[in-house]
Parts: structure tokens; C-alpha cells; sequence
């Protein structure tokens, strides 16, 4: 795995994909940054993380995905290396939060965004970003995030989180190019956040009560709604209110 490491950068998703669309990129390849300043979420939303307190890096994979349909397994792939490396640490209530939020009970404590890129000879690329709250404390204004150190109460060395998340994902993907990925989905499914669970969620300004049966192989939210009938909702078309 080829590790490039710095001080500082406006996003490592930008920055990776416009080395690979320059030069020769070896796959795995990292670019790690200790301050990030224009991180991007999803539906848009900015990334704010503390310089030096957190994990924020990009990962390229490549050689993986032959059709464009199977771009949420990579992400289901992704979302449970994180909680995978974070079991370890006995983070509590660990769970994945559709599409791909990572939280400690209630509380955001990663995200995960993944930008992926068609060349002219119809290889498919993909740029893994992740953020991963470590040691940061200080959420003004950010009622829903957290933190390993606020979970648990100690710090964490953030080289040696980062290096097990890594470890992880080689080993997902690996199981990926074998074709396993019904391992990958039971894993995201025992993860999903609030499966099973009533509660509220919006469209088009519209509240309305449903309960999360599983994601699709595409992507979509499988909600049983209050008619036990079950519909599917794309990312931006519904809002989980919790």
C-alpha cells in the first residue's frame, strides 16, 4: 500500500483523483492528511474536522467494479471495514446508518464518500473518502457528532486506527473480487442503524412513520410503511429523522 502523507490539503479525494488522471497510480494507493480544508459530505455537506485530531484520507480502488450498478457493494464493503477496525476498541453501539454515516449510538462519529470515475476505455475508478472523528472533543454547533475520545473517555493513536481500517478494507475488497459479497451484505445489515426499528422520516416536507427492512444490492432504502406495504427510497429522496 503506497502511503502519501500531508500537512495539509483541501480535500484528499480531489487530490487523488487528479493524480491518478495524471500519472500512473498504483491501486490501494493513500493520500492521508492531517487537516483537510474544503472536506466534502454527502448531499453536498461540508466535512469540518480539527487539524491533527482526526483521520481524514482517500483510498483508490481500482480493477474492482465492472459495472456501474455495483457501486453500493463497494460502499457496503467500505462501511463495515470501518466498524470491523473500530470492534476492536470496544467502541459502543457501533452501527452504519444508511448510506453511510458511521455512529456511535446517536452520534455521528465518521462518514464515508465515495466518487467514482468512467475512463474512455470503460475502466470504472473509485476514490474511497473517509473521515473518522478520533481525537477531537470540541462539536460547537454540531449537536449530532462525537467522537472515539468522547465516546470512551481516552485518546487513541490515530496511526494505528488508520492502519487497521486500511488492513480491513484490502481484506473486504479481497472478498469482493471473490465474489463473496453476500458476506459483505449480512455484515452491513447486522450494522444497519435502526433496522427493524419504527421511526420517523421525511419526504418533500412530509413526516411519516416507517420501519427499515434492508438496503438493495443499488443502493435504496427498503422502508415497510405504515400500510405494511414496503417502498424503496433513493439517497435523496427521503430524510431519516433521529
Amino acid at each position: 500500500m503506497n502511503i502519501i502523507k500531508l500537512s495539509a490539503i483541501n480535500s484528499t479525494n480531489d487530490y487523488l483523483k487528479q493524480l491518478y488522471n495524471t500519472r500512473h497510480v498504483e491501486n490501494f494507493t493513500v493520500v492521508l492528511a492531517e487537516e483537510q480544508t474544503q472536506g466534502r459530505g454527502q448531499r453536498g455537506a461540508s466535512w469540518v474536522a480539527e487539524a491533527g485530531k482526526n483521520l481524514t484520507f482517500s483510498v483508490l480502488i481500482k480493477d474492482l467494479l465492472l459495472d456501474i450498478k455495483e457501486i453500493f457493494t463497494l460502499n457496503a464493503a467500505v462501511a463495515i471495514s470501518i466498524t470491523e477496525a473500530l470492534d476492536s476498541y470496544k467502541i459502543p453501539s457501533l452501527c452504519i446508518k444508511w448510506p453511510n454515516d458511521i455512529l456511535s449510538g446517536n452520534r455521528k462519529i465518521g462518514g464515508i464518500l465515495i466518487e467514482n470515475s468512467i475512463k474512455n476505455d470503460g475502466e470504472i475508478f473509485s476514490v474511497v473518502g473517509i473521515g473518522l472523528n478520533i481525537n477531537q472533543t470540541d462539536f460547537a454547533g454540531l449537536p449530532k457528532a462525537s467522537s472515539l475520545s468522547v465516546t470512551t473517555g481516552r485518546e487513541y493513536d490515530k496511526e494505528e486506527i488508520f492502519l487497521g481500517v486500511a488492513e480491513k478494507i484490502k481484506r473486504n475488497i479481497s472478498r469482493l473480487q471473490n465474489k463473496d459479497k453476500e458476506i459483505i451484505w449480512n455484515k452491513y445489515h447486522a450494522k444497519l442503524y435502526k433496522k427493524g426499528v419504527p421511526m420517523t422520516f421525511e419526504k418533500n416536507n412530509i413526516k411519516f412513520m416507517g420501519i427499515i427492512q434492508g438496503v438493495t444490492h443499488a443502493g435504496n432504502l427498503q422502508v415497510q410503511l405504515e400500510d405494511e406495504s414496503t417502498a424503496e427510497f433513493g439517497l435523496k429522496e427521503i430524510q431519516m429523522l433521529y
